[in-house]
């Protein structure tokens, strides 16, 4: 299982990205070995947002509609108890600038026993996840 984090979804729609060519070829890999993937609503939410700001709304919501009807990425939701331990994680690696999107990401790749992350961010490292 891969957990897909906001970097390989912006990566896979803007052409601007600078991991844009990476992360098709990556998308690619993971579509053909039929891997399960998941993501959080606290990703999409960041996703749609600099969609929206980098291109435009319209092309974010199409996006939105894309990933919500998508066979390959579950959306995983934090309970209360997944929101209260994100908050510690957050705290403890306050130094690193870590955001709380990435927090509630780490406690929602451990409940759910997921070692892999498509991320183009170091922070999951720090945290003891190995990129894909």
């Amino acid at each position: 299982m891969i957990f897909i984090d906001t970097g390989a979804l912006l990566a896979k729609y803007l052409n601007s990205d600078q991991y844009h060519k990476k992360a098709s070829t990556k998308w690619r890999q993971i579509e053909k070995s039929k891997q399960k993937c998941i993501t959080s609503n606290f990703v999409l939410d960041e996703t749609f947002t600099l969609l929206g700001r980098r291109a435009d709304y319209k092309f974010a919501a199409e996006k939105a509609n894309i990933i919500y009807s998508s066979k390959v990425v579950e959306v995983v939701r934090p309970e209360y108890n997944d929101e209260l331990a994100a908050i510690e994680i957050f705290q403890k690696f306050s130094d690193q600038k870590i955001s709380y999107t990435d927090c509630i990401s780490f406690v929602l790749m451990k409940r759910t026993k997921t070692k892999r992350v498509f991320s183009f961010d170091r922070h999951f490292v720090l945290a003891g996840f190995k990129l894909y």
